[in-house]
């Protein structure tokens, strides 16, 4: 029992930074669908914490196992970013699966791209690119932030148009 608890412990300790990263990847996920389901989006709190997190994890594979299996043969030549190349492929199936046409409206562009930019945080956190993540992801949500306040400005702006307007055809 004492054999199977210490070879736990030292599995978790020599793995701590994958752990982690899978962690974060599942924060900062979980944050932006909580920003995108707070704006009642199609794709919200769980859909993003899951594509970067499985973005994270699929990175993380393709990294670690070019060290597992490289050791199989002297001819043996692996890419460990190919899995993560993949992703860009998959996220845009996916993306593709947000946006709703109707007529001429165009609805869910910004969710696709959130799919995208969500895998790409995962991407690079399974890759160890913690500070440039972080640093992308402030800066990202800072600017959204700065769109929102500017959108509604404009919308502020349009409805008062409108309501000019109105009186003035009465």
């Amino acid at each position: 029992m004492e054999d199977i608890f210490s070879v736990s412990v030292t599995y978790l300790i020599n793995h701590a930074v994958i752990f982690f990263q899978i962690l974060l990847s599942a924060v900062l996920g979980f944050l932006i669908g909580w920003d995108r389901e707070a704006k009642s989006k199609p794709a919200g709190i769980k859909t993003y914490m899951y594509v970067c997190t499985a973005c994270c994890l699929i990175t993380l594979i393709s990294i670690h196992s070019v060290e597992k299996y490289n050791e199989l043969g002297t001819n043996t030549m692996m890419d460990p970013m190919r899995l993560a190349a993949q992703i860009v492929s998959g996220l845009g199936f996916l993306g593709a699966g947000v946006i709703l046409k109707n007529g001429l409206q165009v609805k869910g562009l910004t969710s696709a791209a959130m799919i995208l930019y969500v895998g790409g945080i995962g991407i690079g956190i399974g890759a160890g690119f913690y500070e440039l993540v972080l640093f992308t992801y402030i800066v990202s949500m800072a600017m959204a932030k700065l769109g929102n306040h500017l959108e509604s400005k404009r919308m502020s702006a349009s409805k008062r148009v409108e309501q000019e307007a109105g009186i003035q055809l009465e």
